[in-house]
Order: C-alpha cells, then structure tokens, then sequence
C-alpha cells in the first residue's frame, strides 16, 4: 500500500529529463538499456628491466609502465608501435637503372580494446529520483576515472566510495581497477537500479561482483551509519543494509566519487556535512566531484544564475584559507579545479557542453593556536 502510494504521489510531482538518454526509444520515459563504449589502444611494450612483452590489458599495466612510471623503476619501456623499424631500412638502395628504390613505410593498423558499460535508468523521473537518470557530470567523471586508470596506477587496488551514485556509472567503471568500491546513495527503487547495473557490467568490464558493495547512505544520517538489523529468520531487513566489517573498511577509503549531486542549497548543506564525517574518519581521502552549471532566472538577481553553484564554492578555500590556525574557524575544504579539456572522451555517446566542471577536494582539520 505504501509503495502504491509513493508511485501516485510521484506521478503527480513535476518530471524532469537529462540530455543522455541516447539509444532509447523515441517519446519513451524508461526505464531502458544504453550501451555506453570506450575504446582504448591495445599497445605492446617492453619492460627494460625484465625483458618481459606486456600488452595494454584490462589493468593497463602498460600505460602505468609507459605514463607514470616513465622508465624510473621499470627501465627503458617501450612501445612496439614505435620500436619495431626495420634495421635494414636505413641502406640505400638502387635498381638497375641507377634510381633510388624508396621504400614504402606499411602501415601498421592499431588494434583497440572496445569496452561496454550497460546502464539501465530512466529517461524521465521526479526530482527526487534524478538518481535513475544518467547526468552529463557523470560521464565527465567517468572519462576521468577511465583517463587515470589507463594512464596510472593511481586507482588500482583503492576502497573508493560513490556518493549519490545514481545508476552506478561511475563506481563501475572504477571497479575495473579498484580493490573495493562502495556505491552509496538512497532509496530501494534506486539502489535496485544500481545493483542491477552492476551484475549486467561485471563480466563485461572483468571486475570482481562480490567487491562492489551497493549499499544506502543517507546525508541526513550521522557517520557510521547504522549496522543492519535482523529478524527472526536471521536475515537482513534490507540486502543495502551496512555491515560493521564493511564501515570499517569504507573508512580506509582513500577516494570518494560524486557527480551531479550539486543543484540545491540544502542539498549541498548535507553532501558537505557527509564529507566532513568521511573525510575526518580513517584515511587521509581526496573527492573527486563533477558538477554541471544550470542556469535560471533569479527574482533576487534579477539575472540568469546557476542555482546553487556559488553556495557549493563558498564550501571551498585557498591554501591561504585553510593555513590559518584557529579552533573557532569550521574545517577546512579545499578545491582545485581539473582542466576537463585535457582528459580525453573515452565515452563516445554524449556532448561535454560547456558548462560541466571537475573539482578534486580534499580536508584539513585547523589546529588551534
């Protein structure tokens, strides 16, 4: 009767639509299946140190060999697409004539690795269950978290956590490098949408099912949240309940995820409070956060404003800021925003715009004087 109710109530509340909703039906409002793809070049390379062939594979050992170790620790790493010239190229040759035989570099086809993200959700949806649709800030983080993981072996092995997750987009493609990867957010009829995105991923994407856990966070809550209780048969009241194994592995954290989760003041008020309780808990963390501006008509301004844009930046300081040592000053967040024109577009399926942004984030506790 309950879960009637709520279905009539959101059906009487204002809808609204993202921009990515490619590969669905026309004039359909979900929910559906969009195959999202990447790419990336399978290249062979040389380890200097051992000698030893590795190819780009699921792990991206190679980019980590080639990138971010740069030769310092692994040798001379090379690319086999730029190392495997002919010696004998270098003679000149003649024919009969006495003319010079020019040879002809062939050309060598670059073999990709395609991959496939499926994500179930809605194309249309009440405001407080924008979390079944996929948001343009979700797949400029996506990029990035694909960008580092091909480029660096930054996330490998890591506990992450997603905050207000939505579809998952963003912890899935994360656990194809990640140790463990907490997807969080709130609401059965979301959660179920998440889980189901991660059983359709993990044998495409060749992550471990078990590793992810999809699991409720309320912002209105206190950290920790409460453990799950159980009934009379033993069994959890609800499968995204948290157990106190994985509280204490979720503080070891040392990446949190967010993505299209600034829009309202009082939303912002809490999604910071839940970062001050995470990011003051266990491990030293850095957020990564994308946000899109949406503008609208303001009676106040009298001026198009993106709604709760400057209230998320007055969360945020300078290094100057957050040295200052004063017990009576709140802890201190603070931002640098990630130029998106340098990481690639990995997912080929949507338009950046110009008005999406990405901020990395991280928390100082001040010191009294």
């Amino acid at each position: 009767m309950e879960e009637e109710e709520e279905e009539e109530e959101e059906e009487g509340e204002e809808q609204v639509m993202s921009e990515v909703h490619l590969g669905c039906p026309p004039r359909s409002t979900g929910p559906c299946t969009t195959h999202f793809t990447f790419s990336v070049p399978s290249i062979d390379v040389v380890d200097g140190r051992s000698n030893q062939k590795l190819s780009l594979d699921d792990n991206a050992e190679c980019s980590i060999l080639a990138e971010k170790n740069n030769s310092a620790v692994h040798g001379n790493v090379e690319c086999s697409d730029h190392c495997d010239k002919d010696p004998s190229s270098d003679i000149l040759t003649v024919d009969n004539d006495g003319d010079l035989v020019v040879s002809r570099r062939r050309n060598k086809t670059k073999k990709c690795l395609t991959y496939v993200m499926a994500i179930k959700h809605n194309i249309t949806s009440s405001l407080r269950n924008v979390g079944l649709q996929v948001w343009r800030a979700s797949l400029v983080l996506t990029d990035y978290v694909l960008h580092r993981s091909f480029t660096s072996c930054d996330f490998n092995g890591i506990t992450a956590i997603e905050l207000g997750a939505g579809t998952g987009l963003v912890g899935i493609a994360l656990a194809r490098v990640a140790g463990s990867v907490f997807i969080t957010d709130i609401g059965t009829e979301i959660l179920d949408n998440c889980a189901t995105n991660v059983h359709l991923n993990s044998s495409w994407l060749k992550f471990d099912e078990t590793e992810v856990h999809v699991r409720e966070l309320d912002w209105r809550e206190s950290w920790p949240p409460l453990i799950g209780k159980f009934d009379l048969l033993s069994q959890p009241r609800s499968r995204y309940s948290w157990t106190s194994a994985e509280i204490e592995e979720a503080e070891r954290a040392v990446v949190l995820l967010a993505a299209d989760v600034i829009y309202s003041d009082n939303l912002t008020d809490l999604f910071f409070g839940t970062l001050e309780k995470l990011m003051s808990h266990g491990s030293e963390k850095v957020l990564y956060l994308a946000l899109e501006k949406r503008y609208n008509f303001s009676m106040e301004e009298l001026d198009v404003v993106a709604n709760g844009y400057e209230h998320f930046r007055s969360f945020l300081n300078n290094d100057e800021d957050c040295g200052r040592q004063n017990d009576k000053l709140p802890p201190c967040f603070k931002g640098e925003q990630i130029d998106i024109s340098e990481i690639p577009q990995y997912v080929k399926e949507y338009e950046r715009g110009k008005d999406v942004e990405l901020w990395r984030i991280t928390y100082c506790l001040r010191q009294q004087t």
